[in-house]
């Protein structure tokens, strides 16, 4: 480490909760309201930014247990901190909410890195790409005929989004007859050329799963993710066999351990990665250098303005999922955002330093929990 490298002088973090804008749910759960926690990482007069979904105490775990670890360290060795969090953690459980207060915090301290340097994170990764394909995510399985319509076509029709998915499994598996209404209400919504997602969220059995995917089939379905359980690696790579859209899952991967369990087991044909849970930037690339050298693709999951500018940076890249959700808060929440009209955003172009998000500290602050 160099002597004269700026240090990271500070980690704080706040949680924000905003309603949702109707009742969401998909096949195994429903919400009323989403919870943002915010790391921010000082070094002088310069802040970086990272956030995570989830549960409210992860922005205490990030004050009380990784703000002594990652502070008084290097701004330019973002890895140095990761793995020194990571291993302060070993006895605290590192998945769930602990793995999204340590992604949140190494988010922010690449921001910081990117911000000091007066580069784009895009710039100081270095870019496989320009352009970062998207796909429109939402049709939860609280919505009406009308309200999946409605989405769905703003989608397609007025951002020419080529790609969209919608929430299945209704009610654990128990509402297979409305999930095929609404898979065919779907494909009518967006017509021939846009291609049809569904997401499952390990709501079905295997057989089910299986038995499905005709329907899936009939009304040109190419992406089924999460038909069973995101543990049941073998159930996956049973479903992947036997059907012909392509299987995906991982966004449950807490540990690059996690990914490379999937992988060896065969269990998806597109492996998905959440930087927010994950481990941050630097796991989420890590993941995909796995993938690639399974010969996959990765696709980004949620939060897509902190996937960003890592996707541009990785060879094997999918698409990042635009979730009506998150796209929603990150809108409401931040300048800086991205524009996804005609499928794609285009991350660093604008030569923002960082990710090029600034927080809207009186919009946040009336939103406030903690």
């Amino acid at each position: 480490m160099e002597s004269d490298a700026p240090l990271v002088e500070e980690i704080g973090a706040a949680v924000y909760t905003v309603a949702t804008d109707a009742p969401e749910g998909d096949g195994t759960l429903a919400w009323n309201e989403t919870t943002l926690v915010v790391a921010e990482a000082r070094a002088g007069h310069t802040t970086g930014l990272g956030y995570t979904y989830g549960a409210p105490e992860s922005a205490a775990y990030i004050r009380r247990r990784l703000a002594p670890v990652a502070t008084g360290r290097s701004a330019w060795d973002v890895p140095a901190a990761n793995e020194a969090m990571t291993r302060a953690v070993r006895n605290d459980g590192r998945p769930g909410l602990v793995a999204g207060a340590v992604s949140a915090v190494d988010i922010a301290l690449w921001d910081l890195k990117a911000r000091l340097l007066g580069l784009p994170l895009t710039r100081l990764l270095g870019q496989a790409r320009a352009d970062v394909p998207v796909y429109g995510s939402g049709g939860f399985t609280t919505y009406d005929a009308g309200q999946q319509d409605r989405q769905l076509r703003h989608w397609a029709e007025e951002l020419a989004i080529t790609r969209v998915k919608i929430k299945i499994g209704e009610s654990w598996g128990s509402a297979e007859g409305r999930d095929r209404e609404r898979i065919a209400q779907a494909r009518a919504s967006i017509g021939d050329a846009t291609a049809l997602y569904v997401d499952a969220n390990g709501a079905y059995t295997v057989k089910q799963a299986v038995d499905i995917a005709r329907c899936l089939h009939d009304h040109g379905v190419t992406w089924f993710e999460e038909p069973v359980s995101s543990d049941d690696l073998e159930g996956l790579a049973r479903i992947r066999a036997a059907i012909g859209a392509e299987v995906a899952a991982g966004e449950y991967g807490y540990t690059l351990s996690y990914f490379g369990h999937m992988l060896r087991a065969g269990a998806v044909d597109c492996l998905q990665a959440d930087a927010t849970r994950c481990g941050g930037l630097t796991v989420w690339l890590r993941a995909a250098a796995l993938a690639e050298a399974f010969g996959l693709h990765i696709s980004g999951h949620c939060a897509p303005h902190v996937h960003a500018a890592v996707a541009a940076a990785v060879p094997n890249l999918r698409h990042l999922e635009w979730f009506h959700d998150h796209v929603r808060i990150e809108s409401l929440f931040f300048d800086g955002t991205l524009d996804p009209a005609g499928g794609h955003i285009t991350p660093g172009a604008d030569g923002a330093p960082g990710h090029g998000l600034t927080l809207r500290t009186a919009v946040a602050e009336r939103h406030r929990t903690g």
